[in-house]
């Protein structure tokens, strides 16, 4: 992976990975990282994108990676809107993508909390996509997200917009880890790779509890997303993917499937579902990732023919 720098509207420095991008380009795919991470541990997909002639943009979004570095607090979006301000740093990407690779295609993936930043995204500025995929997501009731929203407005009262809090860090992480007693660390629920897991534990850049004020913009978001008059703004023709774990306790697997449910409700037509046996939270980190970096390539090069077939013209 390479980076550069994209200079955001109120002068946050967002620091992009890519990988791939020399000609020729069949595709671009622009990935959003999940909450207390960042996009260098996507280098190996980045370099299975890169042999099929897809290039990868993936962002580190404000408060994580590298621009969370720069900006001095990781786990942090913005003071105000940070939700509109990561969306908006989003669609200037796409337009430096778009600018570099006219006429080529774009693809979305986005995991975990990337997965409703991608949702967002797409209620926006959907018309403009291949296909999408949506890692280790779930749905879940609008009146779940006001609860946690409000727990997290109470928290920043309490401890201030940049305070990190006990108890959201045990309503959220600290759940998550319980469903696999005896654990071996604090982190299980990502992967049943060891080394996986020790990997992000020992790498600065992971891990960090995020402040109150983010919480606050992410269940906000989430409410967003839930509604299925909202969802019914994304393209309805629009190849979608929802892919994850059966042992995912973010999604408890069943969540998953809802979500691709909740989508069809909402009139898109061509989206499918697919879920692991066993595999955890993070299937780009799992045991078996060999064969979902296989699977992922396979759909979206499906998603990229199905299109061709739609709009010769279009294709570079």
């Amino acid at each position: 992976m390479r980076t550069f720098t994209l200079p955001a509207s109120d002068g946050v420095a967002i620091q992009v990975h890519q990988c791939g991008g020399d000609p020729p380009v069949r595709a671009a795919l622009l990935l959003i990282h999940g909450m207390s991470e960042h996009t260098a541990r996507y280098a190996e997909f980045g370099a299975a994108l890169a042999a099929r002639g897809i290039a990868l943009y993936a962002p580190d979004l404000r408060g994580h990676g590298a621009t969370g570095h720069a900006q001095g607090l990781l786990g942090h979006f913005a003071d105000h809107d940070g939700w509109q301000r990561v969306l908006q740093d989003l669609h200037a990407l796409e337009g430096l993508i778009r600018e570099r690779h006219p006429g080529v295609p774009l693809l979305l993936f986005g995991h975990s909390m990337g997965s409703y930043l991608a949702q967002a995204y797409l209620l926006r500025h959907g018309p403009g996509f291949a296909g999408a995929v949506l890692s280790g997501s779930n749905y879940q009731p609008v009146a779940l997200y006001r609860l946690g929203q409000l727990v997290a407005r109470l928290e920043r009262w309490r401890q201030g917009p940049t305070g990190r809090s006990d108890l959201l860090e045990a309503l959220t992480f600290g759940a998550f880890n319980r469903t696999f007693r005896p654990t071996r660390t604090s982190h299980d629920w990502l992967s049943r790779d060891p080394a996986a897991v020790d990997a992000y534990l020992a790498d600065p850049l992971c891990g960090f509890r995020c402040t109150n004020q983010l919480w606050i913009d992410l269940f906000g978001g989430l409410r967003e997303i839930t509604p299925l008059a909202n969802l019914a703004r994304i393209p309805h023709d629009l190849p979608l993917l929802v892919i994850g774990g059966e042992r995912d306790p973010v999604s408890a697997g069943r969540r998953q499937l809802d979500l691709a449910d909740a989508l069809r409700r909402a009139g898109l037509e061509r989206v499918s579902a697919r879920l692991y046996p066993d595999a955890r939270h993070e299937l780009l980190h799992e045991t078996n990732r060999a064969d979902v970096i296989a699977f992922l390539l396979d759909w979206l090069e499906a998603a990229l023919a199905a299109r061709q077939s739609c709009h010769p013209k279009e294709i570079a």
